[in-house]
């Protein structure tokens, strides 16, 4: 008797064999979710300390200004992660932003921008860029507080033009008189190139054209602007607008502390 033939039996309608390929793809999916949750709570955790030390630098900052300096001060921080930043000891950059800052009761607005700022401020910033802007009662105010010799007069901004509002000794009588210059950023002073003077009637008996000469002169005038800056900040650039004056400062490793932003420089 022959053995009978085996027969393959088909599987029932409706049943699945395994597939690996499907666990895997399940398995790389829940990963994905995994990585996609940590990402999310980096950024999340990373936006909480970025606020967190914002706070902290704006508050450091508000407590070394100096001396009839008031304000509040926004920063933000910038970069990627603030988190990476800080373990590296550095921050890329910082933006520091007062709008309403007084200084000497003057209302002053302020920009400043540092690059590779020290989680410590007791050390120097790689670079600091400062963008202040002026009204010309404000100015006056300052020029008035300073005690200087030009608190006599006044000051007047015009278009690309400063003007000066004053009195000048001839011939034993006081003579009112107003000038203008175009100022130009020079480092620790400005300069000012003459462009016209208007000098008060006298009567015709009095020559008046060797007080013009005198005012307008030929080369330009050097202002020390350093008395009135923290030492090492430089004058880079200025713009004048009618009734307002905006200059850019900057400085190379400049230390933001009380005894930093309170000694001025000079011109000698």
């Amino acid at each position: 008797m022959s053995e009978a033939a085996t027969v393959p039996i088909d599987p029932a309608p409706g049943a699945r064999e395994p597939r690996p390929k499907r666990r895997g793809l399940r398995a790389l999916v829940i990963v994905l979710m995994v990585v996609v949750v940590l990402g999310v709570a980096a950024v999340v955790a990373d936006g909480i300390a970025r606020g967190i030390a914002q706070q902290q630098v704006a508050a450091q900052i508000q407590q070394k200004l100096p001396e009839r300096v008031q304000g509040d001060v926004d920063v933000r921080i910038g970069g990627f992660s603030v988190i990476a930043q800080y373990l590296s000891g550095r921050m890329d950059e910082v933006e520091l932003s007062a709008p309403e800052l007084e200084v000497r009761g003057a209302p002053v607005a302020v920009d400043v921008t540092l690059h590779g700022v020290p989680v410590d401020l007791a050390e120097p910033v790689g670079r600091l860029s400062a963008r202040v802007t002026i009204g010309q009662e404000a100015l006056n105010t300052l020029i008035a507080e300073s005690g200087s010799a030009a608190a006599v007069g006044t000051v007047e901004l015009g278009d690309g033009t400063v003007g000066y509002a004053g009195q000048a000794e001839l011939l034993g009588l006081a003579v009112d008189y107003t000038a203008s210059a175009r100022p130009e950023a020079a480092g620790d002073e400005v300069l000012l190139t003459p462009v016209d003077v208007s000098v008060g009637a006298l009567g015709g008996s009095i020559d008046v054209s060797g007080l013009v000469e005198r005012l307008l002169g030929q080369e330009p005038i050097a202002v020390c602007v350093a008395q009135y800056l923290p030492d090492g900040l430089r004058a880079e650039r200025i713009q004048v607008e009618p009734g307002t004056a905006t200059a850019w400062l900057g400085a190379e490793r400049f230390t933001l502390d009380g005894a930093s932003l309170s000694a001025t420089g000079s011109c000698d």
